[in-house]
């Protein structure tokens, strides 16, 4: 799965979906794809990013008290 940073609009491939949608998780794996070579796996913020289309990540995969308030 591809995600964009919010700082800069760089793509970003998901490489385990599992912190993605954990509430828990803060960070997640992934790697860059920017030039030809294959970048290495660095920890991104959740909260740092995006969908390729602007959306932001749903609530419910940030927040571990969604839906209580």
């Amino acid at each position: 799965m591809f995600l964009q940073t919010k700082h800069d609009g760089s793509l970003l491939e998901v490489v385990n979906l599992k912190p993605l949608i954990d509430p828990f998780a803060k960070q997640l794996e992934g790697r860059l794809h920017a030039g030809e070579e294959l970048q290495e796996l660095e920890l991104f913020a959740k909260t740092d990013l995006l969908f390729p289309s602007g959306e932001p990540l749903p609530r419910c995969w940030l927040d571990p008290a969604y839906p209580h308030p």
